[in-house]
Order: C-alpha cells, then sequence, then structure tokens
C-alpha cells in the first residue's frame, strides 16, 4: 500500500494543540533530520514537524541507514526547544508516546528495546534518533527523528536490514491508513511532553521494557573498559535517567546510559 499522506485527514484526525501544527511535507529528501536542524538554525518554533514520502540520506542510531520505501510508512522529524527536563527525558518520551498511540489506535502492544527501539514479537517496527543542540548549559534544540513500519514488508529487504524486522501491517494482517497513527503519535508525544516529569512517565516506559530479567550482551558504550569493548550479564533493570542496569557474572551492578544491547540466547 502506496499512497500520499493526506494532510488534510491528518490534520481533521490530530487533536494535538501545538505538535505538528506547522508540518513541511516533502515528497523526497535527503533527511528530514538535516531539513529540520536547517529549520531550527533559521529560527523555526518549537512542534515543527518535516515529514518525507521518502528519504535518501535516511539514518537510525549509529550511523546505520533506515530503509523505508516511498509512501509506505511514516518517517518524520520533531523539532522541539526544550527546557533542561525536557531533553533528558526524551529517549523515555519518545519510545512511550508511540507504543501508547500504536496501542490506542490498532490494540497492538508495543515493548522497548533498550535504549530506544519498539519492538513486537521481538521485531523491530520503529526506529528513534536524538539529536541535541546546547547554548552553554541550556539546550538551543532538539531534534527526534522517528520511522515507524506501517505498510512496509521488510523480507525483500532483508540483506539490508541488521535485526529483524516487521510492520504495523503485517501484525494486522492488513494495509493501514497511515494518517490515524501519526495524529495518535502527534498527540500522545505532546501529552508526554508536557508531563516528562511526572512518575506516570517512567512507569510506562519502564513496564514496557523488553529485556528486563534476560541475559544480554551490551557494546559500544563508553563506560565498558573490559577487552573487546563488550561484556554479559542479566538487564536487570532501568533508571528514571534513562540507564540500563546490568548484573554481571561477578554479582556487579553496572550502569548504562547508552549502548547496543543485543538478547543473548543460553
Amino acid at each position: 500500500m502506496s499512497t500520499r499522506l493526506r494532510r488534510s485527514i491528518l490534520e481533521a484526525r490530530s487533536p494535538a494543540r501545538w505538535l505538528g501544527r506547522d508540518f513541511v511535507y516533502k515528497l523526497r529528501t535527503g533527511s528530514t533530520m538535516d531539513d529540520a536542524r536547517a529549520l531550527a538554525l533559521d529560527g523555526a518554533p518549537s512542534g515543527v514537524v518535516v515529514f518525507a514520502e521518502e528519504q535518501t540520506a535516511g539514518r537510525g542510531t549509529r550511523g546505520r541507514t533506515w530503509v523505508s520505501p516511498a509512501g509506505q510508512n511514516l518517517s518524520f522529524t520533531i523539532l522541539l526547544r526544550p527546557t533542561p527536563a525536557q531533553i533528558q527525558r526524551l529517549s523515555l518520551i519518545t519510545p512511550v508516546a508511540i507504543a501508547n498511540a500504536v496501542e490506542q489506535v490498532l490494540g497492538l502492544y508495543p515493548r522497548i528495546k533498550w535504549p530506544n527501539d519498539l519492538h513486537l514479537k521481538g521485531k523491530k517496527f520503529s526506529g528513534i534518533l536524538i539529536e541535541g543542540e546546547w547554548n552553554g548549559d541550556k539546550p538551543a534544540f532538539a531534534l527526534v527523528g522517528v520511522g515507524v513500519n506501517v505498510n512496509f514488508d521488510p523480507a525483500p529487504h532483508a540483506a539490508q536490514i541488521a535485526r529483524p524486522a516487521t510492520s504495523l501491517a503485517l501484525e494486522k494482517g492488513r494495509p493501514l491508513p497511515r494518517e490515524p497513527i501519526l495524529a495518535a503519535i502527534f498527540a500522545s508525544f505532546e501529552r508526554a511532553y508536557e508531563g516528562a516529569d511526572h512518575p506516570a512517565l517512567f512507569n510506562g516506559w519502564r513496564s514496557r521494557q523488553e529485556l528486563l530479567g534476560r541475559p544480554v550482551t551490551l557494546s559500544g558504550s563508553p563506560a565498558i573498559r573490559e577487552p573487546g569493548g563488550k561484556i554479559e550479564g542479566v538487564a536487570e533493570d532501568v533508571d528514571e535517567d534513562g540507564s540500563l542496569l546490568v548484573r554481571l557474572p561477578s554479582g556487579d551492578l553496572r550502569r548504562f546510559l547508552a549502548g547496543e544491547v543485543t538478547l543473548r540466547h543460553a
């Protein structure tokens, strides 16, 4: 199912008050992150969304390419002018907002794979990329890049995708209109962003964690000094600052704010 996003339907369906009301729509662009950054540097306000049907240089975390055929998914970047507290919680706000929206619209229950991927039945359907610009000790702006597989079939692109992937349409067994999902994400994000300091945000984020209590391998973190740059342990818990707590075989509990974590099968 490849169609253009119907902006009139999106505007009619979205209950968001400020997020996405300034909506920049592009059929094709290099990267919505780059486009949003240019708008931010030019003084654009918080809440602007840059949406593209196709990105020629879309990127995910750790420089990975985000595979998304034209007209099938949701690929967009949110420009924000956050407070210090809000920018620190964007890695909680964003996955919770997407998960809650998908559950609300489709009745599916997404899980969060730390730090910021969203899964259904162990397969990734959404990725998040967060970048911030600071003026001294105050944030100038933040960019939240989001990709959601809606009608995408990842099977023909398996060689380009590092992890098992799925889409909302595959999980529901039918093609899906994108507008109600995007409208729900905008409203859900707006609520979570405005309630960034509320305990419900952390509780919702923690309750959806996919890896807690399971054996994992973690790499790519500056906090890892072990030979080979990786550690093994059990993902014991998460903390309010977004960190992952890993219990090592030695019994030590280590805290990681960033890294690449994979499930370790016995």
